[in-house]
């Protein structure tokens, strides 16, 4: 009996639950380790009196980053620029806490509980959300679970372009095309439909389409370098590692170093972010995002219009003809 299908299986056995193993680390871990990690807060209000509740959160340490506003309304601006998650300003009724819903529902809860129980006992504490998350989607369950099938779309768009054969310009016009269409079609159902997101249509669905083009020219771009296997690296940076390290369900900062600095160099990550700033903030801070989307684009469709691609099982290899002899 030969040996062949025998060292298969037992390759099978070992890889199955290596690849589980390896699945529930990179999406449990991190889910399992939230915690504030140089968080931005503001602090606003009298000198004496701010100074005191910037020490309250600098004694978490490495917990909160503080920023001094001068008033309410410095205080307001940058949180809807995204400077700060929120902000406590020191008021002579009490702390007013400013937060921001839609930049994270989780932060917003955990801001409330920590200036909650610092505030002297019997003191109300009044909560401000300057930008709301939307009703459609008051917990961010939708703009969270929407990374998943967008990584999706990308791999396959790029590979479905890789095993068809495409090359060149053609690869690289399909793979717009498709995630033009795509922006279009998620965009459809999550604005128009369940309301989960709220900014201007079409740049919505431009930052949606920008999130799949990056993936899919990613993975079309590895598999251009390496071959086949360049779609199973594919799968692990955007699928894997990019999804469950984008942070898009609660917060970069609540991820365990470096997970969510990487999570934000990898397009899931960073089109989630882009999505919350054009959805809810008017594009403030958007830049980073769309710098780390087109770097991974442009990297990709150069790999696919340059690069000497390896055949595919959809390109059988032709034998090298002889030079026929001559008399």
């Amino acid at each position: 009996m030969s040996t062949a299908p025998n060292r298969r299986a037992v390759a099978v056995i070992l890889l199955v639950p290596l690849v589980v193993t390896l699945a529930l680390w990179t999406f449990a871990w991190p889910a399992a380790r939230i915690a504030p990690r140089d968080l931005p807060v503001g602090v606003a209000g009298p000198a004496s009196a701010a100074q005191q509740l910037e020490q309250r959160f600098e004694q978490r340490d490495g917990a909160f980053d503080v920023h001094r506003f001068d008033d309410e309304a410095a205080a307001r601006t940058a949180i809807e620029d995204r400077t700060v998650y929120g902000a406590v300003v020191v008021t002579p009724q009490g702390p007013h806490l400013l937060t921001a819903s839609a930049a994270s529902p989780v932060v917003s809860q955990l801001l409330r509980e920590a200036v909650t129980a610092s505030a002297p006992e019997d003191t109300p504490v009044r909560v401000t959300d300057v930008v709301a998350a939307p009703p459609g989607d008051p917990r961010g369950s939708v703009l969270g679970a929407s990374m998943l099938p967008l990584a999706l779309a990308g791999m396959a768009g790029g590979a479905v372009v890789t095993m068809m054969g495409l090359r060149g310009a053609r690869a690289a016009l399909t793979l717009v095309a498709s995630a033009a269409l795509v922006g279009v079609a998620v965009t459809a159902v999550t604005h128009s439909w369940l309301g989960a997101i709220t900014g201007d249509w079409w740049t919505e669905a431009g930052a949606l389409a920008l999130t799949v083009l990056a993936i899919g020219s990613a993975v079309a771009g590895l598999a251009a370098l390496f071959g086949p296997r360049g779609i199973g690296l594919g799968a692990l940076l955007m699928v894997l590692l990019g999804n469950s390290f984008s942070g898009v369900s609660s917060a970069p900062h609540l991820l365990p170093e470096p997970v969510g600095a990487i999570g934000q160099w990898l397009p899931p990550g960073a089109g989630g972010s882009l999505l919350r700033s054009v959805a809810f903030f008017d594009g403030s801070a958007a830049g980073g995002a769309v710098l780390t989307l087109s770097l991974w684009t442009l990297f990709g469709l150069a790999a696919v219009l340059f690069a000497r691609r390896a055949p595919t099982p959809a390109e059988p290899v032709e034998p090298a003809r002889e030079p026929a002899l001559t008399g």
